[in-house]
């Protein structure tokens, strides 16, 4: 199996199949506790920053260990790393669901986003490495749709499940992680970076985590607290350790991130836009189901189902979204997702209390759909393109890092600038007026994303280079990889998948 799986084989199927699983997961729980929320409050009496911290808690452990978590899967075996991962994030779950009291479920998500962060950037760094290369952009395109489907349908899983017991949110993953673990047993085999060595970057790791953890501990704390010493020092720390995390990846002899990977204009203009359209969706995702349902009245499974039509579209096209890149290139799909997913989300400013859904949610939520699957594959190819394929795990531990630091510091900010703290969320008459200003901000970060796509260097979009790049280098032709071009690209390019020709 030198040249990789094929897709289209049964055993393609499945290595797609677990990866998304696994990942789509991880991504599932990002968003699935947010319908749970009101309901959480309400049983284990809980506040809005208590809230905030069990979105939060998750997310920033994920966060801040998603590189580390690349980096142990390029050094001890990617496969190896995410079935830990995978058993982990599990065991986790089981604790969130036995949660006796908000506390013990913040801790409990903690651990969660530890598991998740093993297993997350491992799925797509065995997809880049494992399947055939003719394959990798259209299973890379797939991935991204499935997982891209598991976050968005989180509302209305959580919605059904609500039904019986919010615990039920958690303890759904067990089975699905019972059936990631035997695919990816019976599919996947086992790739490590054999050019790593050295030490593993602990000071860069524990820099990242403070950094991101002070941010967040002072965005969720300022609403009440004000700028009391604390709130004021973790800001400053989390900003000196923001500066400490760089240095150390500059000088490091084994850094967590090499940062010679954003010497690439591509990889560090994709990033830059994945940081403002997530930050974007997660505001949407935490808002949209507490207005459903607090000021508009309906049930955690009418907020659930109003996600439908998101759902629907990523699942059915979203692998079509490789295809119009190959076609067009990748910056119209990014600039035209972006752009579709900012007015949908403009749309949806205006809910509030005596709408209906299929005059006031429908088009905004169909808009939003539209745009994710436009952009989600497109976006994903492009990053795991842009990087030397020994540095896969890295790369996707990167981006995956920029988007849910991204969701953490949304959630922590938006209730803060939207001027809503406290128990006020319960309130439909403040919740509308802070949830309007949120959406609003939302929309802006996604067009901002737009911005970002429009930046992007032409050439390394659409044209492969005159002579192959370095196989240490990154690779300055990324988006060749999921696009046609009317030459032929170098067959010997590395990271590039050969034409069909060669």
């Amino acid at each position: 199996m030198t040249d990789g799986v094929r897709l289209a084989t049964p055993r393609g199927r499945a290595l797609l199949a677990a990866t998304a699983l696994g990942s789509g997961m991880a991504f599932l729980d990002s968003t699935v506790v947010n319908v749970a929320l009101p309901t959480i409050g309400r049983e284990l009496d809980a506040s809005l920053a208590a809230l905030q911290w069990t979105v939060n808690a998750y997310t920033l452990t994920l966060a801040a260990l998603i590189l580390l978590g690349g980096s142990l899967g390029d050094r001890l075996g990617r496969r190896r790393v995410y079935l830990i991962g995978v058993v982990w994030f599990t065991a986790a779950s089981v604790l969130c669901a036995l949660a006796p009291t908000v506390e013990v479920l913040i801790a409990a998500r903690a651990l969660q986003g530890i598991g998740g962060a093993l297993l997350t950037p491992g799925a797509l760094a065995i997809l880049q490495t494992a399947m055939h290369p003719d394959d990798r952009p259209r299973a890379i395109g797939a991935w991204a749709g499935l997982t891209g489907v598991a976050g968005v349908i989180g509302p209305l899983l959580g919605g059904w499940l609500l039904e019986f017991d919010w615990r039920w949110v958690f303890a759904i993953n067990v089975p699905l992680a019972a059936v990631t673990v035997w695919l990816i047993l019976v599919s996947a085999p086992e790739s490590r970076d054999e050019e790593a060595g050295g030490r593993f970057d602990v000071a860069g790791a524990s820099l990242g985590a403070v950094a991101l953890g002070a941010s967040t501990y002072a965005l969720i704390s300022w609403p009440e607290g004000g700028a009391s010493a604390l709130n004021v020092g973790m800001a400053v720390l989390s900003v000196a350790a923001a500066a400490g995390f760089l240095y150390r990846e500059r000088v490091a002899e084994h850094p967590m991130v090499p940062l010679s990977l954003f010497s690439d204009r591509t990889f560090s203009g994709i990033n830059l836009m994945t940081f403002a359209v997530y930050a974007g969706l997660s505001g949407v995702m935490f808002f949209i189901v507490l207005q459903l349902q607090v000021s508009l009245g309906w049930s955690p499974l009418e907020a659930g189902i109003a996600t439908i039509p998101t759902t629907i579209l990523m699942l059915l096209f979203s692998g079509r979204s490789a295809d119009l890149a190959k076609r067009f290139g990748v910056r119209p799909p990014l600039v035209a997702g972006s752009l579709c997913g900012a007015v949908g989300v403009g749309l949806l400013v205006s809910v509030g209390e005596g709408d209906t859904y299929l005059a006031d949610v429908l088009p905004g939520v169909t808009l939003l759909g539209i745009g994710l699957t436009t952009l989600v594959p497109t976006l994903t190819a492009t990053v795991m393109a842009s990087a030397p394929q020994h540095l896969a795990g890295v790369a996707s531990g990167v981006n995956n890092g920029v988007a849910r630091a991204a969701g953490l510091l949304a959630v922590a900010a938006l209730p803060t600038i939207a001027g809503l703290s406290g128990a006020a969320y319960e309130n439909p008459d403040l919740l509308t007026d802070a949830y309007r200003i949120a959406m609003g901000v939302c929309a802006g970060l996604l067009a901002v994303g737009a911005v970002a796509a429009l930046t992007l260097r032409p050439r390394a979009l659409t044209e492969p280079p005159a002579t192959a790049p370095a196989a240490e280098e990154p690779a300055t032709v990324s988006a060749a990889a999921i696009r046609t071009s009317p030459a032929p690209a170098p067959c010997s390019a590395p990271g590039l998948p050969p034409s069909h020709g060669c």
